[in-house]
């Protein structure tokens, strides 16, 4: 089997498949990219049996055939090589690689493509479609909240909830919750499902954000169909928790603050903070906000004081000024709405203004005050 193509263009694919490779494999097999030919189209794929990714790519070739190919040589090659056609000759009984190009000759050792892991094909699927934008979005506001504890699996990904044209998407690590919610969606249907964090964060750079986005799921797996790429990950098999049990409905106490500002004062006073709780406090009073930490271990203290707009009682409270500063920083609108009720009660952020197809709610939960 001999093929040739522009090894630019085959690095893009390459690099957009590896995402999905493994550092530690299970399967020696699956350090490799799989190659298959049909047609003079090569289907590139790649896998750690959780999340998969394919490409499609035209070629000109004699043959039709398949073979597992060493991805870091073949990327490291292509990476040093300039911009130009280059040609793959595989051996059908050895599966010896050859890679030609204007400077000279590479060979690399393949192996079978028969022993490549299936990758799973849809089947008995629910579909959605919704904007790249959309999704990229979604991801970009909700990633950062979901947890690294093996012991809860459920809150090691983001809560998908499909209802017909509203698609919610919630991530929590029960100090933090993010609830997106996208109406720019089009589905017949209504369930809800866990993607693991993996899968979300090669989504966010490969989704083109003009695109729409086909995303097919079913009991096991979900399938992200996009320029002519396609990634599948296993879902995570666990039970959500009820996250609306969480959100406090009645805050008397509404905070209205230019958002950068806050976010600055936040960056500066968390130097000054204990470094295990990361505690800030506010002292909140008509017209001001006193943003204020100490560490007594090391004898550091800092203070600053913010104009803002306040309705409610006057109230100290105590947060994670490192949650905060997350929270602010995928937030896109100038002035930031913070929802308050008392100091031992989750406070509520909101963007001042949102897009008309698209709803942000941010929850931090307070650090207790220390006598």
């Amino acid at each position: 089997m001999k093929f040739s193509v522009s090894s630019s263009e085959l690095l893009k694919h390459l690099q957009l498949a590896a995402g999905s490779i493994g550092s530690n494999p299970v399967l020696p097999i699956l350090e490799d990219f799989l190659f298959t030919i049909s047609d003079n189209k090569l289907t590139i794929a790649a896998s750690d049996l959780e999340t998969s990714i394919t490409t499609q790519i035209d070629v000109m070739s004699d043959s039709d055939g398949m073979v597992a190919v060493p991805a870091k040589i073949l990327l490291d090659t292509l990476k040093a090589l300039p911009q130009q056609p280059i040609t793959l000759t595989i051996d059908d009984d050895t599966f010896a690689i050859e890679i030609t190009s204007a400077y000279g000759k590479y060979k690399l050792a393949g192996e079978n493509g028969a022993d490549f892991p299936a990758i799973p094909e849809p089947d008995n699927v629910e579909t959605v479609t919704l904007s790249g934008g959309a999704l990229i979005h979604g991801i970009n506001k909700t990633l950062f909240a979901t947890s690294n504890d093996e012991l809860r699996p459920a809150m090691m990904g983001v809560y998908f909830q499909v209802d017909f044209n509203k698609l919610s998407m919630v991530a929590t690590d029960a100090h933090k919750l993010v609830r997106y919610i996208c109406t720019d969606i089009s589905s017949s249907v209504s369930t809800t499902f866990i993607v693991p964090k993996k899968a979300l964060n090669l989504l966010k750079n490969a989704l083109p954000a003009s695109e729409e986005i086909t995303l097919s799921f079913n009991k096991a797996n979900a399938f992200f169909s996009f320029g002519g790429a396609q990634l599948v990950c296993r879902l995570i098999d666990a039970r959500y928790p009820d996250y609306n049990a969480v959100i406090p409905v009645d805050n008397p106490n509404l905070l209205v603050i230019s958002r950068m500002d806050f976010q600055n004062s936040l960056k500066r006073i968390a130097i000054y903070a204990n470094k295990t709780t990361n505690q800030v406090i506010l002292t909140i009073s008509e017209g001001s906000l006193t943003v204020s930490a100490q560490d007594l271990d090391f004898s550091n203290e800092a203070t600053e004081q913010l104009p803002c707009s306040y309705d409610g009682n006057a109230l100290t409270i105590g947060f994670n000024a490192k949650f905060l500063v997350e929270m602010l920083s995928v937030m896109e609108s100038d002035e930031v709405r913070i929802e308050l009720s008392t100091p031992t009660r989750a406070g509520i952020l909101l963007p001042s203004e949102q897009a008309e197809t698209e709803d942000i709610l941010m929850l931090v939960m307070p650090v207790m005050l220390s006598n």
